[in-house]
């Protein structure tokens, strides 16, 4: 996975995208609010890597609402743990039903 961005925004830290939005695990069924967090060198990557995760937990659509990159570590769970694995280059869905 490639970690450095390819533009010209500089960060210290990962760059560790949080994207908001909603999955839809079938055809007509409510969706299920959605953070997605993980890391990625641009927003377009880190759209497609979160729309294959959410494929392989057997969502069959998505609508992704925001994205924007962490600007602090946080100390709340499950946010704090999600960004932890989004750290070790995991992508971290966190579900709220």
């Amino acid at each position: 996975m490639i970690t450095d961005p390819d533009n010209d925004n500089k960060h210290d830290t990962p760059m560790v995208f949080i994207i908001i939005g909603k999955g839809y695990e079938a055809k007509d069924s409510e969706g299920i609010e959605l953070h997605i967090l993980l890391r990625a060198p641009d927003d377009d990557s880190a759209v497609r890597e979160a729309l294959n995760a959410l494929s392989e937990e057997g969502f069959i659509e998505a609508d992704l609402d925001q994205i924007g990159i962490m600007t602090e570590e946080p100390v709340e769970e499950p946010h704090a743990a999600a960004y932890q694995g989004a750290l070790e280059g995991e992508v971290s869905i966190i579900r709220f039903q």
